[in-house]
């Protein structure tokens, strides 16, 4: 069941955002949040270190994040670790130990997703940040992947390392895999919130909410789900 907020831009989208955050942590004694990396939700986490700053406390909540690239050490600074260390976690006061993001640079990689889907086990994703791809896909589930996935291995498309060798001084230093959480992994979570802006998303977020439930558009599996919160500005909305 969609819940659709169409807004006039990102800044707005982002306010939109940090009150559906706020009151899923305020409102959980211990709040589980799945969270994103890329620009998307940048505004929602100053928001949010902006709210700590103001006095409020974090130290309850517990994360998962959705992806990580393979191969990069740890501190690289183009990995998701780097990236959620910088834009989040270094101006809040969760603890480290509560903060949890696929690690990329092991040895068994397959076995660190197995850790992963199994750690979350021991929780229920009370709230599940999502941007949309262009293609429809949620998280690095590209089309084509099965509704039926959990975290795994997954090849990065060519178009997918494309857009992201702006990050990197070569292409050849793109990743060529990442681990992500699967459709399953994220459809678990109790309430998914989609952020979507610019007119580049507006057939993704047509497909996902309007479109045939289909593995051509990974994000349509969120129609089987019974609480979304679709954040868009009138650009990304406008074929609905």
């Amino acid at each position: 069941m969609f819940k659709i907020i169409v807004v006039e831009n990102y800044d707005e989208a982002s306010r939109e955002a940090f009150k559906v955050m706020k009151e899923v942590i305020d409102s959980n004694e211990r709040p589980v949040l799945g969270l994103a990396t890329g620009s998307t939700p940048i505004g929602l986490y100053k928001k949010m270190m902006a709210d700590h700053k103001t006095g409020t406390s974090y130290k309850k909540c517990i994360t998962f994040n959705l992806d990580e690239y393979i191969g990069l050490p740890k501190t690289h600074e183009q990995t998701y670790y780097t990236f959620m260390h910088d834009n989040l976690f270094n101006g809040l006061d969760i603890p480290e130990e509560n903060i949890h993001i696929p690690v990329g640079d092991s040895a068994n990689v397959p076995a660190e997703c197995i850790k992963y889907e199994e750690a979350m086990k021991e929780y229920h994703i009370d709230i599940q940040l999502l941007g949309i791809g262009g293609n429809g896909h949620i998280g690095f589930n590209e089309p084509g992947t099965p509704f039926d996935t959990l975290t795994h291995i997954v090849d990065l498309q060519e178009k997918t390392r494309q857009d992201n060798a702006r990050f990197f001084e070569h292409i050849d230093e793109v990743p060529t895999q990442a681990i992500t959480m699967g459709i399953a992994t994220i459809m678990k979570s109790k309430k998914v919130l989609l952020i979507a802006t610019g007119e580049n998303k507006a057939d993704a977020i047509y497909g996902m909410i309007k479109g045939p439930v289909s593995e051509a558009c990974p994000a349509s599996a969120l129609q089987n789900h019974n609480d979304v919160v679709v954040i868009v500005d009138k650009a990304a909305a406008s074929k609905l």
